[in-house]
């Protein structure tokens, strides 16, 4: 049986994941529509789509726990970007932060001595280092690059590319 406390914070991370859902479809979509970004576009959307995997995961365990898994309201994630660089500055940002909510949450379970939990927790552990990595080696790429439309071009290019190889990996 879960602990309210881990229930309460397990439903906080479950906001956390949908947030996140939410904020890379809206980079998604910003991309869409800029000129030259189809590869961009396509990343954030596959982000967007992992991070709801990443929730449904969490209610489902919450509810196989017996507790209740809140589905949350959400608010309106940024929508416009000045600039791609900030787009990707947004993402190594939005994922530091789930990172330390899974670091707490890690904390609160072994405090809590639920290792079952401890134990589902150690899942999002590893791919929070994997989604950190390729969010920094991200922003490397787009420091390089800096304001060069042909690098653009092969970063855009190759960017799925990236994710969905050695780069990268693909969930």
């Amino acid at each position: 049986m879960l602990s309210k406390i881990l229930q309460e914070a397990l439903n906080k991370q479950v906001a956390l994941e949908a947030a996140s859902s939410q904020a890379y479809l809206a980079m998604a979509s910003w991309a869409d529509i800029q000129p030259g970004l189809k590869g961009v576009t396509e990343f954030f959307y596959q982000q967007s789509d992992e991070e709801r995997v990443h929730m449904l995961k969490l209610i489902k365990y919450v509810n196989e726990r017996g507790g209740f898994a809140v589905v949350p309201a959400l608010e309106q994630p940024i929508v416009t970007f000045q600039s791609l660089k900030r787009v990707f500055e947004e993402f190594i940002r939005h994922e530091i932060v789930v990172s330390e909510a899974i670091n707490e949450l890690v904390h609160m379970a072994f405090q809590e001595k639920d290792y079952a939990t401890h134990n589902f927790l150690q899942w999002y552990v590893a791919e929070q280092v994997e989604e950190e990595r390729v969010a920094r080696e991200l922003n490397e790429k787009m420091e390089l690059i800096g304001e060069d439309k042909s690098g653009l071009y092969l970063f855009d290019r190759d960017i799925l590319n990236y994710r969905n190889t050695g780069g990268g990996k693909k969930h």
